[in-house]
């Protein structure tokens, strides 16, 4: 038995902890115009996002404040590695795509990098987390289209 994994030795991989890293390319900043906040309810990890966009309404500038899981960081690196050009179809879509693929009812979504926390989906209670960044993103995406 000494061979085997753990369970948090499957869902703390390497790679996921250093994903964890990865959050300072992506500082808070008071002066972006969009934010947008999430809370898993299952872990009580929180993520604030503040965006920038480009005259096209497409993600120029981002920047993350977490108060996550390591899970929940790895998601908002991931995520943020990924979104400069994104809209906010892009982003809907890709969160559904997620929502599908956590509850069993799709593939692995189409997003850069996801594969790194693809051991977490066997955790159902940190899809909360996982679901963080795109949660954020599309409050304060949100809050741009209440303003046009």
């Amino acid at each position: 038995m000494a061979n085997e994994m753990s369970s948090a030795d499957r869902l703390y991989t390497p790679d996921l902890l250093a994903l964890t890293l990865r959050l300072a390319d992506y500082p808070w900043a008071e002066d972006l115009p969009l934010s947008g906040e999430s809370r898993s309810r299952s872990c009580g990890s929180t993520l604030a996002m503040g965006l920038l966009l480009d005259g096209q309404g497409r993600i120029d500038g981002i920047g993350l404040r977490a108060r996550a899981c390591a899970v929940g960081q790895a998601s908002a690196a991931i995520f943020a590695a990924a979104a400069k050009g994104k809209t906010f179809e892009d982003i809907e879509a890709s969160a559904r795509a997620m929502e599908d693929w956590l509850a069993g009812n799709g593939s692995l979504p189409d997003w850069p990098g996801i594969g790194a926390i693809e051991a977490a989906r066997s955790f159902p209670g940190r899809h909360g987390a996982m679901m963080l960044p795109w949660q954020a993103a599309l409050a304060a995406l949100s809050s741009a289209r209440a303003n046009v």
